[in-house]
């Protein structure tokens, strides 16, 4: 899949990853739970074939023109 199958949501947890933003920081930063943003990044890195966040973030990076909110 591409960045362009994530919700908004999603998008903008991915570029707080990007940012270099832990998942207790971005938690923090949106105003939702922990485990809550645990839950988007299992999506996210199934969305985009990847297992780590490093990989997410460097994918988000290599097609920065499929990015909505970058």
């Amino acid at each position: 899949m591409a960045i362009s199958s994530l919700t908004p949501r999603e998008t903008e947890i991915l570029e707080l990853v990007v940012q270099g933003m832990y998942n207790k920081e971005i938690a923090h930063h949106l105003g939702i739970k922990y485990s809550t943003v645990k839950n988007h990044l299992t999506v996210i890195f199934r969305k985009l074939g990847v297992t780590s966040r490093t990989q997410a973030a460097l994918y988000a990076v290599q097609h920065k023109e499929d990015r909505r909110a970058f």
